[in-house]
């Protein structure tokens, strides 16, 4: 199968760009700046920007399918406002469904996320459940998968954590109770490549997370005691940080902004782990203490 894969220089995608190689497909990555750096020699790039519907489409010839992994993170502001999860995850995602529709492509997978929702409480969620109707409505036959934060070597999990926090005091929005079940991309990836591998999976929609659920502070404590340090979490009451970061959203140079924070006011768990639609129990995934500790 020929398949593009937006966002396929990013975190995931390189990771799953190989996967899909290493079994057989043709596979491009598409980004804004393509870099080859840790991709196969025989995976393809090209230049394109999903919120560009001429240079998607372009690159969309000759596909059979598309793997649409482009998306802003949930857990940083972007610099233009929350408008600008709308041109990305919306905009993009009908952009990647008219290529693939109008150049003969099969198939669509979306990466989403959890509690994706038109109505739900963030932009980043709004935009997100709104993009998954995009891919229902279409012609396509398509996967939709919702997995937890996502942690491994580059991603960004773990850092950001380290980035709200510092090691032996420090402060959280409501103590760091908020709950997360993050899954190591490692074990997530093939899960992903069977989705575009096995059509028993299309038309599914899957929510995906690791073997255990931790709150925030948990996290805060595994990071820092990987690097032999300790921390304890003061409580920041809840409607104190929000003022905080009213104040603060306006500031282009800081990261965390007023849609974050209503990001900690819910869980980051899965309803039902999905796990055994491909073959997978909780038991055989790295736990992200275990991935620490190696790294």
């Amino acid at each position: 199968m020929d398949v593009l894969v937006t966002g396929g220089t990013g975190f995931i995608g390189r990771h799953l760009c190989r996967e899909l190689d290493e079994r057989g497909h043709d596979v491009t990555a598409l980004s804004r700046h393509p870099d080859g750096t840790g991709l196969p020699e025989s995976v393809g790039t090209a230049v394109g920007d999903v919120t560009a519907y001429d240079a998607v489409a372009e690159a969309m010839e000759g596909h059979d399918a598309v793997v649409n992994l482009v998306a802003l993170s949930p857990l940083f502001k972007p610099k233009q406002g929350d408008e600008r999860h709308l041109d990305v995850h919306l905009g993009g995602t009908r952009n990647v469904v008219q290529a693939a529709e109008e150049t003969g492509a099969e198939y669509v997978f979306q990466m989403s996320a959890l509690g994706a929702d038109p109505n739900g409480p963030t932009a980043y969620i709004r935009a997100k459940g709104a993009a998954e109707s995009v891919v229902r409505e279409s012609d396509l036959e398509h996967t939709i998968v919702r997995p937890s934060v996502i942690f491994g070597d580059g991603g960004e999990f773990v850092s950001f954590t380290k980035k709200l926090t510092t090691p032996y005091l420090t402060g959280l929005p409501g103590g760091g109770k908020t709950r997360f079940q993050p899954i190591w991309v490692e074990d997530l990836v093939p899960m992903l490549a069977d989705c575009v591998d096995d059509e028993d999976h299309w038309g599914e929609t899957y929510e995906l997370g690791g073997p255990e659920v931790l709150t925030l502070a948990d996290v805060a404590r595994l990071a820092y005691r990987a690097e032999g340090k300790s921390v304890r979490v003061l409580p920041v009451p809840m409607p104190l940080a929000g003022i905080g970061m009213r104040l603060a959203d306006p500031l282009p140079f800081v990261p965390f902004g007023t849609d974050q924070y209503r990001s900690l006011k819910f869980d980051n768990t899965v309803r039902e782990n999905d796990l055994s639609a491909f073959g997978v129990t909780e038991s055989e995934l790295t736990t992200l203490a275990a991935y620490l500790r190696r790294t």
